[in-house]
């Protein structure tokens, strides 16, 4: 598909290029933020699974920008960002980068000597793993992500802080509602504007970090497992089968954005020069070292290895 084609189908992609953001995922969390009010009060945040970058950019531009072109704020008063991802990514003004994994403890120390020993106000983490199109699978697989995610949230959230996290909708939301409340009372599961309505992607909104008492980090798993089997039996899978019939939970569920705005689903027409001609924008950053760079060099060495042969075979 060509660029001007995605602009066409695609407004949000269409309008990131146009006011410099680096995906068109920007929008999601902007309009997370007007339904819930964030941003509000926060001085330490963490972007999990960050790269390329765009929620990092909302970040910096809704807190570091604001604050550091304040007249009455000082270098202690500027919010502190940390950015984390296995894969590097452009610089960002404000964003502290880590490359690590979220799953290591090690690397939940380093975000803490970032915060100079103090917690975050706010964890968010638009991750996801590579879709397979089998909607059962690519559920399970970012619940996983998500609770990969919970583990560090534990390690560097403060009490009273906010988690967002994108989701999945499938058979087991239930019981990931359920272990996400287990550490926040308020868990609300929201579908921005911008998030295309053919896509089964939310987002957690989970609101007053408040661990069980005595919570011990290295217990979390063993929790979590209890919600899928809270009899207790060691030969039962976590499920959330038990969810349902009289045990049923109903989820909070809200649509954000401004509903009366663009439509994620819809075409729209391409805004044209006095010439008449549409000028489609190249994208904002393009990844520095994506994971499939790798593939895409091996491709083009193998093709123009057989036009080297396809050559030979010509010239003899």
């Amino acid at each position: 598909m060509g660029k001007a084609s995605r602009d066409k189908r695609d407004i949000y992609y269409r309008k990131a290029k146009e006011e410099g953001w680096r995906a068109r995922s920007a929008f999601k969390l902007l309009q997370i933020d007007e339904e819930f009010n964030i941003f509000d009060g926060v001085k330490r945040v963490v972007d999990l699974c960050a790269a390329p970058g765009s929620w990092s950019q909302v970040l910096s531009r809704k807190l570091y920008l604001p604050a550091k072109s304040s007249s009455d704020s000082k270098d202690g008063d500027v919010p502190l960002i940390v950015a984390i991802d296995l894969q590097p990514m452009a610089p960002i003004e404000g964003v502290i980068q880590v490359q690590g994994d979220i799953t290591n403890a090690r690397t939940a120390e380093i975000v803490i000597r970032h915060f100079d020993g103090c917690k975050a106000d706010l964890v968010v983490c638009d991750g996801a793993p590579d879709v397979t199109g089998l909607h059962d699978m690519d559920e399970f697989v970012q619940s996983q992500l998500i609770l990969a995610g919970l583990t560090i949230v534990t390690h560097v959230l403060k009490e009273g802080g906010k988690f967002i996290a994108k989701i999945f909708r499938g058979k087991d939301t239930s019981l990931l509602y359920c272990q996400l409340k287990l550490f926040f009372p308020l868990v609300t599961f929201a579908k921005p504007k911008s998030s295309r309505n053919s896509s089964i992607e939310a987002f957690a909104v989970c609101e007053n970090y408040s661990p069980p008492d005595g919570f011990n980090p290295k217990d979390l798993h063993r929790l979590l497992e209890k919600v899928g089997s809270p009899s207790g039996a060691d030969d039962l899978d976590c499920s959330s089968g038990w969810l349902e019939g009289p045990n049923k939970v109903y989820i909070p569920f809200l649509a954000c954005g401004d509903l009366s705005g663009y439509d994620s689903d819809r075409s729209y027409p391409l805004p044209k020069d006095a010439q008449g001609t549409y000028r489609s924008l190249d994208p904002v950053q393009p990844p520095i070292a994506p994971p499939y760079k790798r593939a895409l060099e091996m491709k083009k060495a193998s093709s123009q290895g057989i036009t080297e042969l396809e050559k030979l075979s010509l010239e003899s």
